[in-house]
């Protein structure tokens, strides 16, 4: 029988995390799903859409419609693109508009720092937000209580959902419906993985109560293929974990439609000797029942995970169903872009 694991807690010691975003409140205590309101979850999905529909018109204005023919990304993709940053844009008109007819302030556009040098990251970028679009309303649709706010909320879930869909299969040859549900990601797991492309927000922003988790990145992908029984070397960056006391214990976790997906974790010797010896560094065996866009995490309970368990991560992991022989490659590029 396995044994429950999931009081001890693993301390934190390293550089704290920075925090630049006056417009998201950085509580004292770790918070969860239930402590925001509908007002917040609306505020935190306006937050998300304003990042996508920056970065589709930035990538619009940056590359043109030749570039991406020119990159392998014949028509329609350019067109349908096109609609998709559209898509984004309306949904930010929308979600604004509600919180006004509610007399509450909506959060503007933060600045960002999107890595796209070229159509083909610009691409597998995209694939991930949509993805984590998906997750994020998933996540988020248990604590709504306005039936009105939860039908919005699932009806541009589903939109998201085909944008995945169709760049999945259309640009990146990947399965365009690689599991039989989708995973969803609390505000907080969220957050944590879209800060790393937010520089900065807005003063005047309203408050949202959302704490990003240490960050946790995969440092090899064997050529990009990443499979059931491959071994992925993982880093929590400037972070070392520090068993609190003997009971301590760490888990790996991939998060999944029905809960967790325990992998197993070892010390490691990614990167740096320094970073192995001091908890900076672990290899993680990708279990069976992974497939297509899922996220990867450490948490000190082997029975479930939370936003009280967590204690790195989550960091996104594409394990591809291939559509196309070139696909592997495509999957290195993705993995590559939360790095």
């Amino acid at each position: 029988m396995k044994s429950s694991q999931c009081l001890t807690l693993l301390a934190l010691m390293g550089m704290s995390i920075a925090f630049p975003f006056p417009g998201l409140h950085r509580p004292s205590k770790r918070q969860t799903l239930m402590d925001l309101n509908d007002v917040d979850i609306v505020n935190y999905a306006l937050t998300l859409e304003h990042l996508e529909a920056t970065f589709y018109h930035q990538g619009l204005t940056n590359f043109t419609h030749s570039d991406f023919t020119t990159a392998g990304f014949p028509d329609p993709f350019y067109p349908n693109l096109a609609t998709i940053a559209a898509h984004e844009a309306a949904h930010v008109t929308f979600l604004t508009t509600a919180l006004l007819a509610l007399n509450q302030t909506p959060v503007a556009a933060c600045t960002y720092s999107f890595n796209t040098p070229d159509p083909a990251t610009f691409i597998a970028t995209a694939a991930i937000f949509e993805g984590i679009g998906v997750s994020a309303y998933l996540g988020a649709a248990p604590q709504i209580t306005d039936k009105a706010i939860l039908t919005a909320a699932g009806s541009i879930l589903t939109v998201e959902a085909r944008h995945n869909a169709y760049i999945r299969a259309a640009a990146l040859a990947e399965s365009p419906f690689p599991q039989t549900q989708d995973a969803p990601l609390t505000p907080d797991e969220v957050y944590t993985l879209a800060s790393t492309f937010i520089a900065s927000c807005p003063a005047s922003n309203p408050s949202i109560p959302l704490k990003a988790f240490p960050t946790l990145k995969v440092t090899t992908t064997a050529g990009g293929k990443v499979t059931s029984g491959q071994v992925l070397d993982v880093e929590t960056g400037d972070f070392e974990l520090v068993a609190k006391d003997a009971g301590a214990h760490l888990y790996a976790a991939f998060v999944s439609a029905n809960g967790p997906v325990f992998a197993t974790l070892e010390a490691g010797s990614a990167g740096t000797a320094e970073a192995a010896a001091v908890g900076h560094a672990f290899r993680v065996t990708v279990p069976e029942g992974v497939n297509g866009q899922s996220y990867l995490l450490l948490s000190n309970c082997n029975e479930t995970v939370s936003d009280r368990t967590v204690v790195a991560g989550p960091t996104f992991v594409e394990a591809l169903i291939t559509n196309d022989p070139l696909s592997p490659a495509l999957v290195g590029a993705r993995n590559s872009t939360l790095k």
